[in-house]
């Protein structure tokens, strides 16, 4: 996923939040509508959120130290998954807690042209925010479907800004038909309804995105096709005839670490095991461009069942010890 696609992404959605959450407050205090003051606190905490994505874009870009030779690509993840903790905990829980303020002590909608009139401009606003990330998703996603491209992504930031997106609009919506309703039936207490659903509705998705980051954290290996065209160029037929075992561990959304053990003829001089190598490190890149950390070791292929294969047997695309 390219870092210019997410940054696109990230600024318009941060832009089209500030603008709605200020809108938001103002209606909520004119209005004394709950569910105004939840989405108002829900666009904050999304505007919150965008920022430290980029924060997180900018620090990635640090170049390698000697505390850290593989440079610093996978603090995107970090700052991804404080998202989660961030729409959890501000977005989230906080509406549940003033949606079940306003089912015990309901009262009704004053003003009531304010938060609608507020809830259709966010709408239009989150509508075009969204919009935008999904012209930049469908540039990366291919042929997966979205929860494909959700569950795939090596790169956090178009998945969140996409599910934060499609939940400010649902959020809106739900929004709109807490105070329609409290308007409706002169009962306060549907706004605190409404206020809740937009809680249970950010719990929801921040589960998801922790889900989501903490298996970057973890470390995610190359996919599965990635793996097979790297595979297919190590071997060359000649010097290098097989792979014993791989390892693939993604260092950042763009740079890929590729760890293998290759067979190579008993016959063959170093002079020519040493070429066999950096050729099949060139295939390997042009196949793969983010694969970027390529250790290759040369190895004699031992028949199967003696103890050397034994010990040189484990999960496939593991990450290296």
């Amino acid at each position: 996923m390219s870092a210019s696609g997410g940054t696109k992404a990230i600024v318009a959605a941060l832009g089209a939040n500030l603008a709605i959450a200020a809108a938001k407050f103002v209606a909520a205090a004119l209005s004394g509508s709950a569910s105004m003051l939840a989405e108002g606190v829900h666009s904050v905490a999304d505007s919150g959120n965008q920022g430290l994505l980029l924060l997180g874009g900018k620090r990635a870009k640090r170049e390698a130290s000697e505390a850290h030779p593989f440079g610093y690509g996978r603090e995107r993840y970090i700052y991804g998954f404080l998202v989660s903790i961030v729409l959890f905990s501000i977005g989230g829980v906080f509406a549940l807690y003033e949606g079940y303020e306003k089912i015990s002590h309901p009262h009704a909608v004053e003003h009531w042209y304010w938060p609608v009139g507020v809830l259709v401009f966010a709408i239009i606003a989150e509508s075009f925010s969204f919009r935008t990330a999904i012209k930049e998703s469908n540039a990366l996603r291919g042929g997966q479907t979205w929860p494909q491209f959700i569950r795939r992504a090596k790169a956090p930031e178009l998945p969140v800004v996409l599910l934060e997106d499609l939940g400010a609009l649902i959020g809106l919506v739900l929004a709109l038909g807490g105070v329609g309703l409290a308007l409706l039936t002169g009962n306060g207490v549907w706004d605190g309804v409404g206020t809740m659903c937009i809680g249970a509705l950010l719990v929801v998705i921040a589960l998801v995105l922790a889900t989501e980051t903490k298996s970057l954290l973890l470390g995610e290996s190359a996919d599965p096709a990635e793996r097979e065209r790297i595979r297919a160029a190590v071997v060359d037929g000649e010097t290098v005839t097989s792979v014993i075992h791989m390892r693939t561990l993604h260092l950042g959304p763009e740079e890929l670490l590729v760890a293998a053990k290759v067979a190579v003829q008993h016959d063959d001089t170093a002079r020519q095991v040493a070429r066999a190598i950096d050729a099949a490190e060139s295939r390997i890149r042009e196949a793969v461009p983010i694969a970027r950390v390529i250790y290759l070791e040369p190895d004699i292929l031992r028949p199967a069942g003696t103890q050397a294969a034994a010990v040189e047997s484990g999960p496939a695309d593991a990450p290296p010890a």
